[in-house]
C-alpha cells in the first residue's frame, strides 16, 4: 500500500483539518494517510493546547491513518527545520509517495517556482544583503524574492505557503521520490478569528481556554475525544518555564537554537528582571528578530534543546496512533524504513547514540509538559502510553 503524508500539529484537531483529508483521499485514492504530528510542544514556541497522546487519538477519528511523532528538536525549529525533520522522517518510512498540505495559495506549481528560485546563488546573496539592514530573515527572503521575480514573491507572506514552500525545498534538498500537493484553506486564516464554521485553531484554542463554546467546529468524533482530556494550564507552563529559565546562565541560553549575536545576554537580562514570559519578549524583541524565534528560543533554553539537535532528519520514528490501514502501513515498514520504527515506549530507551539521546529528550518534555495539567498527567506517563489502536 502507498502513503501519502500530511505535516501537521492538530492543536486542536478541528473542521479544517478534516476537509484536508478528504481532500487528501480524493487526490490519492486508495493511499494511507500518514500523519506526521509535532508532540507536547509545537513549533509556534508553546505548548500544544492538548497533550500529544490525545491529538493523536482525535486525529485518527478524524481521518488520518497513522500518526507518528515529530520528535522534539524539530517540532520547535524554524520553519526550515520543523519541515525538512517532518518531511526527512516521511522519506526515511519508505512508503510514501506524495505529500499534502494545506496552503493559502492552492497552486503547488507557484511554490515549486519560488523553491527554483531561492536555489539560485544571487538569491543567497540578495537576502544576505536584506539581512545586513536589520531585517528579520523571513521578510529578508521575500524582499529579495521580489527583486529576482516581482510580485508574485508576495505569496510567501503567508504562514502556510511559507511552510509548503520549505516542505518542496525539503523534498529537493533530501532527493525523495515524493510528490507535493496542496488543498487551498478555506474559512478563517492562519491566526485569524472569524464568524466561518472553519475556524483557525488559535481561535478555539481561545474558546477552549477560556471556557467557551468550541463543539461546532471540530469533528464531533474529536469532541468526543478532547472534551475529556485536560487542556494545558498556560499560566501553570508559564510558572515552569519561568522558573527554569530563572536558572539558566548567559552561556546556557546561548546553546539554544537560533540564539546568535549575543542575544542571551539580553534575554537573560530581562529574565532577570521580568514577571512574564510576554513581558520578557517586550524587552527584547528588535525589528530583526521576530516573536516566534524568542518563544521558540526559551522554550528550546527550558527543555534543554540545544544547536545541532536538529540536524538532518530525525533518527527514530514513534508511532503514536492508528487503525487497521496503519497497521497495514507499520507491516510494510517493516522492509522500507531506514530508522527504527518505534510501537513500544521501553523500546525507545533501548536507542543507543543520537537517537537515544533525542527520544529521552522528548519524552523528558512530558514531564515538563505535565506541570501545566495540574496533576491530570503523571510525570512518567510518556513512557507508560503505547500506541492508540482504532480496528
Amino acid at each position: 500500500m502507498k502513503a501519502v503524508g500530511i505535516v501537521a500539529e492538530y492543536n486542536p484537531f478541528h473542521l479544517g483539518h478534516e476537509y484536508q483529508l478528504q481532500k487528501t483521499r480524493e487526490m490519492c485514492p486508495g493511499h494511507g494517510i500518514i500523519a506526521i504530528m509535532s508532540g507536547d510542544f509545537v513549533q509556534r514556541g508553546q505548548a500544544a493546547a492538548f497533550d500529544k497522546h490525545s491529538r493523536a487519538t482525535a486525529a485518527i477519528h478524524g481521518g488520518a491513518d497513522l500518526v507518528i511523532e515529530l520528535p522534539l528538536p524539530w517540532a520547535v525549529s524554524s520553519a526550515e527545520g520543523f519541515s525538512r525533520g517532518a518531511v526527512g522522517l516521511l522519506g526515511a518510512l519508505g512508503v510514501a509517495d506524495a505529500l499534502c498540505f494545506g496552503s493559502e495559495e492552492g497552486d503547488v506549481s507557484a511554490l515549486e517556482k519560488l523553491a527554483e528560485v531561492l536555489e539560485d546563488p544571487d538569491a543567497d546573496e540578495l537576502i544576505a544583503q536584506k539581512l545586513k539592514s536589520g531585517m528579520p530573515y523571513a521578510a529578508a527572503r521575500q524582499a529579495a524574492l521580489e527583486d529576482m521575480i516581482g510580485e508574485s514573491a508576495k505569496i510567501i507572506a503567508q504562514p502556510n505557503n511559507i511552510l509548503g514552500l520549505e516542505y518542496i525545498r525539503a523534498i529537493k534538498a533530501l532527493d525523495l521520490g515524493i510528490k507535493p500537493l496542496t488543498v487551498k484553506r478555506t474559512g478563517a486564516g492562519h491566526d485569524k478569528f472569524s464568524d466561518d464554521n472553519i475556524r483557525s485553531a488559535s481561535q478555539i484554542r481561545c474558546d477552549i481556554w477560556q471556557g467557551g463554546d468550541w463543539q461546532d467546529f471540530v469533528p464531533a468524533a474529536v469532541y468526543s475525544i478532547l472534551k475529556n482530556a485536560k487542556a494545558v494550564d498556560m499560566e501553570r507552563m508559564e510558572c515552569a518555564m519561568l522558573s527554569r529559565l530563572r536558572w539558566l546562565s548567559p552561556e546556557e541560553l546561548a546553546t539554544a537554537p537560533d540564539c546568535t549575536e549575543g542575544l542571551e545576554n539580553r534575554l537573560f537580562s530581562a529574565i532577570a528582571t521580568e514577571s512574564s514570559l510576554e513581558n520578557i519578549l517586550d524587552k527584547v524583541k528588535t525589528k530583526r528578530y521576530a516573536m516566534a524565534r524568542l518563544r521558540r528560543i526559551l522554550l528550546c533554553a527550558a527543555l534543554g534543546v540545544k544547536k545541532g539537535m536538529n540536524d538532518g532528519i530525525p533518527p527514530y520514528a514513534r508511532v503514536l496512533a492508528a487503525n487497521s490501514k496503519g497497521l497495514a502501513l507499520l507491516a510494510e515498514m517493516k522492509n522500507t524504513a531506514t530508522v527504527p520504527v518505534i510501537t513500544k515506549p521501553a523500546r525507545g530507551l533501548e536507542l543507543e547514540g543520537r537517537a537515544g539521546e533525542i527520544f529521552r529528550l522528548t519524552s523528558a518534555a512530558r514531564s515538563f509538559y505535565a506541570l501545566g495539567s495540574g496533576g491530570a498527567l503523571a510525570p512518567d506517563s510518556d513512557l507508560r502510553t503505547g500506541p492508540y489502536i482504532l480496528k
